[in-house]
């Protein structure tokens, strides 16, 4: 189908191109009212819709943001960032640009390059997890920084507060009762917020009053194999010595504990409370019984992110801003019950 120019909407309406332009682009103008409305009539009558390009050459605004990320658009743990960032963007007219490079250096600097070139009016940087970076190469000022920092600072930067979410998981757990509490750690590459939630718990420990074991503090791979393993290695110790709660790194080591503790006959929150984290979707709520977790707040953060990456909003170059992580409560924790009454796992293993 023929395009329809701004010449025929001028032809059509007996003025002259210069007039059209100046009319559909509300440009101060001695035009007269009935002139103005006849040429928006016609324009609309004949199809006429600007040129995008021409636009953004002229106004130097494109109405584009691009988002390059590592793999957020491929997992399911991070893909509410896109979607709270999307929202934001349809909000105020703007179209998203993503570029998903799985982690690929390469095709990450040439994404930069080519949205630069391309005069996308901002541009959002994102992380499938917490990390300190640095940044890469090419990125404009103001490049707004998702689930991730610049290690040297200078851009505006959005992550979770894992401290703090480390502390309101043990505190739930402190608060039902518990002082027997253990956390299975991430030992696969030591992220960010391994780090964090560690400092949280251990900190809440010691405000309670509580001496950590170090036979409570163990290591898993994030998974729910992983999690069974560490449940084992748990309940291997001396009944004095087991926990009675159980904060995980991840909901899916928490679902791998409750799996575990099914198979031995272990009741939850009867005879152990869990905690895990992420809030992830189609796992926390759908065991048995219902996770009680720390929610991860992807689309919050992606809201953010593009709210600062549009001017909605102001943000301190100088220290990433820290997304609240609340605590989500189901059925997994309940008070401290002695677990000798219990069946030994150890029996059957």
């Amino acid at each position: 189908m023929t395009r329809v120019r701004l010449t025929d909407v001028a032809k059509a309406a007996g003025v002259s191109p210069a007039t059209v332009s100046l009319v559909l682009n509300d440009a101060e103008s001695r035009i007269s009212d009935e002139t103005k409305e006849r040429v928006r009539r016609v324009a609309d009558e004949v199809g006429y819709s600007p040129n995008p390009i021409a636009r953004s050459l002229r106004t130097r605004v494109t109405g584009t943001i691009g988002l390059v990320s590592d793999r957020i658009a491929t997992t399911p743990f991070a893909g509410r960032m896109l979607a709270g960032a999307q929202e934001v963007a349809r909000e105020n007219g703007r179209l998203v640009i993503l570029v998903d490079t799985d982690g690929h250096p390469e095709i990450e600097s040439d994404a930069i390059s080519t949205l630069v070139n391309h005069r996308v009016d901002g541009m959002v940087y994102a992380s499938m997890y917490h990390r300190v970076i640095p940044a890469p190469a090419g990125l404009p000022a103001g490049t707004v920084f998702l689930d991730c920092r610049p290690e040297d600072g200078g851009y505006p930067a959005v992550v979770p507060d894992d401290y703090a979410g480390g502390r309101v998981a043990t505190q739930e757990l402190v608060d039902a009762g518990h002082r027997r509490i253990a956390y299975i750690d991430n030992d696969e590459d030591r992220p960010v917020a391994a780090e964090l939630r560690l400092r949280g718990y251990l900190d809440v420990l010691s405000e309670s009053g509580i001496e950590p074991d170090p036979a409570l503090h163990v290591f898993s791979p994030t998974s729910a194999a992983g999690g069974q393993q560490a449940a084992a290695d748990l309940f291997a110790l001396d009944p004095a010595q087991r926990p009675t709660g159980i904060f995980a790194y991840n909901d899916r080591i928490a679902a791998g504990v409750v799996t575990w503790a099914h198979r031995h006959g272990i009741r939850i929150p009867e005879d152990l409370s869990v905690v895990g984290y992420d809030d992830q979707q189609l796992v926390a709520s759908e065991l048995d019984p219902p996770l009680t977790t720390v929610s991860l707040p992807h689309a919050a953060m992606g809201r953010w992110a593009m709210e600062v990456a549009l001017g909605l909003r102001e943000a301190d170059i100088a220290s990433p801003h820290l997304m609240d992580c609340p605590i989500v409560r189901r059925a997994s924790v309940g008070p401290p019950a002695h677990l000798g009454s219990a069946r030994d796992p150890r029996a059957t293993d």
